[in-house]
């Protein structure tokens, strides 16, 4: 700032003076933090990282303190940093600069640091401390995300499980190409070394009951998820060839999925789970489309996903939902088992050697008014019916929670809550997770954490409280000529043509050097960045800074000097500092 520029200001700003007006440090919520299901503290480990210099601290030290930050939320740092759809960076500001911030990259590199080093868990208070027991019903992201807040304060907790492994939708859902199974159960060898077990093949609603388990603990946490998929509720829905996304997908990862060298197959759906069986249909050789009701724009699912199968040779059909399946011998007398050429085809092509086994009546959709998504609802055009042939069809349009293994919820006596905070109708039980509408698992691992909270207090005889929640930091509130344009640090990714049958991992991770350079692109919205320009700028030399205070607590006022100018909040770039009355 100029000396002309500061004189300027000292003059328009002098009917201010000694006016008993002060800067306050006020400590504002990060538009990331605000979108993160989970509520992580990403500015906290962001900053930690990117101030390791200017505090003398050691980068090896700041990583490792990175690491606890997260896992203080989320004890899945390296899994959700692959496969969230980083809602976060949606929210961050400094898309209104340049690009916003890579927080699911550096997470992940975070995490996966976390593993190298064997870093463990945090501790509150020792375990069988608080000498209450919690049986936690599912092993999947937000039933473990409760089994640690709980185990790391002290409770004896017990995880039952339905499926002789862990890890729930993470484990039987997600392919290895997007998460190695190695990184989940490095994860969750983690909270287990907190004294959590697990018992598995304990069903709920017939080798265990919410009954049983609740006479037996001193509160209960359920957690079932969504492995029931959506029928399409379409005549041919039975048929042979005909599966459910959840099913092909967990028989990749058991490494049971169908040959499909040459076949042709037929994704329909627009989510993550429609995508990821859509890729690994076409890493198993597969000539595969991939059909959605709405637009590709509408697709939910992450769009590098979308846009990594494209590239891989997957074919978007929007604006197009399956009528009704047939069997078919179109190509009679022809091999079963020869490849076929090109992509779905229609039923009349009899250029094709193959011999595809279904025959899909496909409609088109044209989009009608919004509906509560807030996306225009696909109304189908009549007579636009188009034949299509396939070997295999697979269904993507959803899951819901299984409940008619359990009585109360199956007939309705026992009612779902709105949130996991909500006990139901028997004192001590809560439920939250995908069951209470499918979600991210950043969502799932949010519902255990608030749920282990709901649940302490409950133990204590106290009612628990959602926590205020301030209004997040806007983009237009900070000064973003202060801050450097910078490139963006994404990760890579192997090349197309490197990507097979064996599902390695696609995205490659972050550098050391990348993850430190993305870090020091963070803003720190709402929160100090040491950037000194207040003291600098102070007329009256009011402001000292202490960098042994803790983080975002380094400058001061001394208001005996203060005149109450406002220069430090017009020049704090992060709208840490704002002017009022101190009480």
């Amino acid at each position: 700032m100029s000396e002309n520029l500061l004189q300027a200001l000292q003059e328009r700003l002098l009917p201010h003076l000694d006016s008993g007006v002060c800067p306050i440090y006020v400590r504002r919520m990060p538009p990331c933090r605000n979108a993160c299901p989970s509520s992580e503290d990403i500015r906290g480990h962001l900053t930690r990282v990117a101030q390791s210099q200017l505090r003398g601290r050691d980068l090896e030290e700041s990583l490792d303190e990175a690491w606890r930050i997260i896992a203080d939320k989320n004890p899945f740092p390296a899994v959700i940093g692959r496969i969230c759809p980083h809602p976060c960076e949606n929210a961050c500001n400094r898309r209104m600069h340049d690009w916003p911030l890579a927080i699911h990259s550096i997470e992940r590199f975070v995490g996966d640091r976390g593993i190298e080093r064997g870093l463990i868990l945090h501790r509150l208070a020792p375990a069988g401390s608080a000498n209450r027991r919690v049986a936690v019903i599912g092993a999947g992201p937000s039933g473990f995300s409760c089994a640690y807040q709980l185990a790391r304060r002290g409770y004896s907790v017990t995880v039952f499980e339905a499926a002789d492994k862990p890890g729930g939708m993470l484990r039987r859902a997600v392919p290895a190409y997007r998460l190695p199974p190695e990184i989940l159960e490095a994860e969750i060898g983690n909270i287990l070394r907190l004294g959590v077990e697990v018992r598995y093949g304990m069903h709920l609603g017939s080798e265990i009951t919410i009954e049983q388990l609740r006479s037996e603990h001193d509160a209960v946490y359920i957690a079932i998820g969504a492995h029931k998929s959506i029928r399409l509720e379409i005549d041919g829905e039975d048929l042979p060839g005909v599966q459910s996304a959840l099913d092909f997908l967990q028989q990749v990862n058991e490494g049971a999925s169908p040959d499909l060298h040459g076949k042709k197959v037929l994704v329909t759906g627009g989510g993550n789970a429609a995508v990821d069986a859509a890729r690994c249909a076409r890493w198993l050789g597969a000539e595969v489309s991939l059909s959605y009701r709405r637009t590709r724009f509408d697709m939910p699912a992450i769009p590098a996903e979308i846009t990594a199968a494209e590239a891989e040779g997957v074919q978007i059909v929007p604006q197009s939902i399956p009528r009704h399946i047939n069997a078919d011998d179109i190509h009679e007398g022809a091999d079963p088992n020869a490849g076929a050429s090109g992509g779905i085809s229609a039923s009349g092509d009899n250029t094709n050697p193959g011999n595809p086994r279904l025959r899909i009546t496909m409609m088109r959709t044209e989009p009608g008014e919004p509906d509560s998504s807030g996306r225009r609802r696909p109304v189908p055009v009549v007579g636009s019916d188009e034949h299509l042939s396939a070997d295999f069809v697979i269904v993507a349009i959803g899951q819901k929670p299984d409940l008619a293994a359990n009585q109360p919820f199956a007939t309705g006596s026992v009612e779902l809550p709105h949130n996991p905070v909500q006990a139901l109708s028997t004192p001590g039980v809560f439920a939250g997770g995908d069951m209470l509408g499918p979600d991210f698992a950043t969502t799932a691992i949010g519902h255990g954490r608030k749920a282990a909270a709901a649940i302490h207090e409950f133990l204590n005889g106290l009612t628990y409280r959602e926590p205020h929640v301030p209004r997040p930091i806007d983009a237009r509130e900070m000064k973003l000529d202060y801050y450097l344009h910078l490139k963006r640090n994404d990760q890579a990714e192997l090349p197309s043509e490197e990507r097979s049958g064996d599902f390695r991992e696609v995205v490659l991770p972050l550098t050391a050097e990348q993850a430190l350079a993305e870090s020091r692109r963070c803003l720190s919205c709402g929160l100090c960045l040491l950037c000194d320009r207040c003291r600098i700028y102070c007329p009256r030399e009011a402001i000292s800074k202490d960098i042994s205070r803790p983080q975002g607590l380094n400058m001061f006022t001394d208001y005996t000097r203060c005149s109450g100018c406002t220069i430090c909040s017009m020049t704090c770039p992060c709208h840490y500092i704002e002017m009022g009355f101190r009480s």
